[in-house]
């Protein structure tokens, strides 16, 4: 290849041409004659149906597996396992030590032991340990038990956005991740709803009820994650069971043209690592997302709490914890669809992130119980859309497959070790106001949260009008169309999305 003239043809071009066959009589004919974009959808369509449903019950599951502690709590775990405050809060803290640790490799391990084998693994793996935790007697099984569920749970979020983000075109992944995210609201939602029905257990098998909300929902994990070797799919450059030759050739050159590396099959090369830790947006899309987790974790994990402290009996606690829930799906999946339909990302979270301050700041202060819940459904919809909308975010803009995939794991994994602070920061003595928690969580919004998308969104709005008007050209002179192709989202006319 000669070296890369820019007046000839462009980046995009020259990537294109470089990948593509001669010849390619499966997807020509059906492209040239779809204008519009019939065949398009009904791909879309049917990836849809292939990867999100299965892949939505997994987030289900590993969302009310490591929640479920809480609804636990309120029905008598820390009394039973005679546990003090601090051994309570260490046990929420382990889970996020070992999830913060092993999250940023897990999307190295889904890339080179394939999603089929890895993903159906992880979850059979911490089935049988939500499982174990029904049995513990003291704190240290426990403690134990939530080390290995962290571990195993690790690779599943970041797992499943990195492998939904290299099936689709930058502009559709952010309906499909927010529904994906949205298991995770209806986990709180049908995680109350589930617990009032098995602590009617209580007593069987000498087990309390609270043990059998480990053991019932375990042992669903675990018939899922068998299930899961037969439901799960591999990446696109490898074999589709579900696709025709020439829909996969539809999908590849779809991806190709949204400038994604996905299309490609991508060795795992130390560069990709380095790449990822030069890259400023890696940090400013951490600052963000350490927001998002904060206030993920203090929601989840303590609402049922709030609830009760409220003044709530534990079953009404439970049973109200599920519209707060209920109204975070609905926002998180409105954010998605009209995040993709605008190509915006950034203005949501700018707009969106004060309801979740103006929440937290209600139940900072001393009005009614009936303000405070007003205040956890501000809150709810000021956190959980934000989640996929900052993946998104990211994703958009990190191209690479392994680029996209380390980067992503190490911004989760750092959102996620906030668990914890945040399982640290509610403490028992504190009740029933909360003051401490309730404050760290609003400045983990107000500075983290808010403040780091209007950082992040205006220094993507400098380099994009750098890269406009020429600025950037400099990077690719010189170089080879191959060389050009290995710069990623570092192309001069790699637009970012804002």
């Amino acid at each position: 290849m000669t070296e890369y003239d820019k007046s000839n043809v462009t980046v995009e071009d020259a990537a294109y041409i470089e990948h593509k066959s001669p010849r390619d009589d499966s997807q020509s004919d059906a492209d040239v004659n779809d204008a519009s974009g019939s065949h398009d959808h009904a791909l879309t369509r049917k990836i849809d149906l292939n990867l999100l449903p299965w892949l939505c019950l997994l987030y289900l599951a590993s969302f009310l597996d490591r929640t479920n502690i809480g609804n636990a709590k309120v029905f008598g775990l820390q009394e039973d396992l005679k546990m003090t405050d601090g051994q309570w809060q260490a046990s929420l803290a382990i889970f996020f030590v070992s999830y913060s640790i092993f999250e940023p490799v897990s999307n190295v391990l889904l890339k080179k032991l394939r999603p089929s084998v890895y993903l159906p693994t992880l979850v059979l793996g911490w089935g049988i340990v939500t499982v174990c935790q029904g049995v513990v007697h003291n704190f240290a099984g426990l403690a134990a038990c939530r080390w290995f569920l962290g571990m195993l749970e690790a690779g599943l979020f970041p797992g499943c956005q990195f492998y939904l983000s290299c099936w689709y075109r930058r502009h559709e992944f952010g309906l499909r991740s927010s529904l994906f995210f949205a298991s995770a609201a209806l986990a709180g939602s049908f995680g109350g709803l589930l617990a009032v029905a098995i602590t009617h257990m209580d007593g069987i098998g000498g087990r309390p009820g609270w043990a059998w909300i480990f053991i019932i929902e375990g042992l669903a994990t675990v018939v899922i994650g068998i299930m899961s070797y037969f439901m799960i799919h591999d990446f696109p450059d490898q074999s589709t069971r579900f696709l025709t030759s020439a829909d996969h050739a539809r999908l590849i050159r779809r991806l190709r043209e949204d400038g994604q590396a996905s299309a490609e099959h991508e060795s795992f090369r130390w560069e990709y690592l380095r790449a990822c830790l030069t890259d400023w947006k890696t940090y400013t899309s951490s600052i963000i997302y350490m927001g998002c987790g904060g206030g993920l974790y203090a929601f989840s994990l303590f609402l049922p709490t709030i609830l009760v402290e409220m003044g709530y009996e534990a079953n009404t606690a439970q049973l109200m914890s599920v519209p707060p829930y209920a109204a975070a799906a609905i926002a998180t999946i409105l954010v998605g669809y009209l995040g993709d339909r605008t190509k915006r990302r950034g203005i949501y979270a700018i707009y969106i992130a004060p309801l979740g301050m103006i929440g937290f700041a209600i139940l900072l202060t001393d009005v009614p119980a009936a303000g405070k819940y007003a205040g956890t459904f501000l809150a709810a919809v000021g956190i959980y859309p934000l989640i996929p909308n900052t993946i998104c975010w990211l994703a958009s803009n990190t191209e690479g497959v392994y680029k996209r995939g380390i980067t992503l794991g190490i911004t989760m994994g750092w959102a996620n070790l906030q668990g914890c602070v945040v399982s640290n920061v509610y403490r028992a003595g504190d009740a029933p106001r909360f003051l401490p928690g309730h404050g760290v969580i609003l400045g983990y919004l107000t500075l983290f949260l808010f403040g780091g998308s209007c950082l992040h969104y205006l220094l993507l709005w400098r380099e994009n009008r750098l890269r406009v008007n020429g600025e950037r050209d400099h990077w690719v002179h010189g170089k080879s169309a191959a060389q050009v192709a290995l710069l990623g989202d570092r192309r001069p006319d790699f637009i970012y999305t804002l």
